[in-house]
């Protein structure tokens, strides 16, 4: 069996406030896109799960505790599976990118499993020990209210973007710990936005209150982001969670295509690419 783990783009993020756990409430328009991991799943005689990263970016995962082998653990606990498994990541998904391709693994995973019913109980466990983002890769597009609260929109939207990332493992944990300022909770509901031209222009006026902190830390992103937001066609762009991947929200696959050609002439180091939302 081999599985599609999507990508997700933070449109906006803005963060409440800093919670007792350490955590931090949230609100986020999210959207995942066609760029995937693939999994293959087998069965094995073995007493051992074995699992595999091949790809780029594989090389910078820790082969021995990962998402996969924690999620692996949760289903075990919860006797959700009783035999063993190799699994093999092929990664496309940049990592430290603010992609969340980690999660996204492991939602896959659990999700095919589970066939898809997850349970409250298993679903807390699971999100305990991958991350807070867990419960965003369930849905396609929407709105995370709060870390435990997300409206799904009713109407999707086709989203075309251009992806850039600067070869930086961007650190959630440092991001979130020079946060000092904190952003007002927002009552917004997708059942005020009636067309593709009226979420846009919300979104233009939001922000990711992540961004200038990580910008602060690599300068160089302030630069990319605003030379992506100067290309034809471009709505927007900015950062995606804590980084650091840069994209913008573009008004065609065409014009974002002509702007991945201009940025791969001037970054071309980076890996720079284009997607869609699914």
């Amino acid at each position: 069996m081999i599985l599609k783990s999507f990508s997700k783009i933070n449109l906006s993020l803005k963060i409440n406030k800093k919670l007792k756990t350490g955590l931090h409430e949230i609100q986020s328009h999210f959207c995942l896109i066609n760029l995937f991991d693939k999994i293959k799943i087998e069965k094995i005689k073995a007493h051992k799960d074995v699992i595999k990263f091949k790809g780029y970016f594989s090389k910078y995962i820790n082969s021995k505790k990962n998402t996969i082998s924690d999620t692996l653990s949760v289903l075990r606990k919860y006797n959700v599976i009783t035999n063993y498994y190799s699994v093999t990541i092929y990664k496309t998904i940049p990592v430290f990118a603010g992609l969340g391709g980690g999660t996204s693994n492991a939602v896959c995973l659990a999700k095919y499993f589970t066939k898809k019913k997850l349970k409250k109980n298993l679903l807390d466990d699971l999100e305990k020990k991958i991350g807070s983002d867990f419960r965003l890769f369930l849905n396609e597009q929407g709105i995370l209210k709060s870390l435990k609260n997300i409206e799904k929109l009713k109407k999707k939207y086709k989203f075309d973007f251009l992806l850039v990332y600067p070869n930086i493992k961007s650190s959630t944990k440092y991001a979130y710990s020079k946060v000092t300022k904190y952003s007002p909770k927002s009552r917004f509901s997708f059942n005020k936005i009636k067309s593709k031209k009226k979420f846009i222009n919300f979104l233009i006026r939001t922000n990711n209150d992540l961004q200038s902190i990580v910008e602060n830390k690599h300068p160089i992103l302030k630069e990319l982001i605003h030379d992506i937001s100067q290309k034809k066609g471009c709505y927007f762009s900015r950062l995606t969670g804590s980084g650091s991947v840069c994209y913008g929200l573009f008004q065609s696959k065409r014009t974002a295509r002509a702007a991945q050609t201009k940025i791969k002439s001037k970054y071309s180091k980076f890996w720079v690419s284009v997607a869609k939302t699914i």
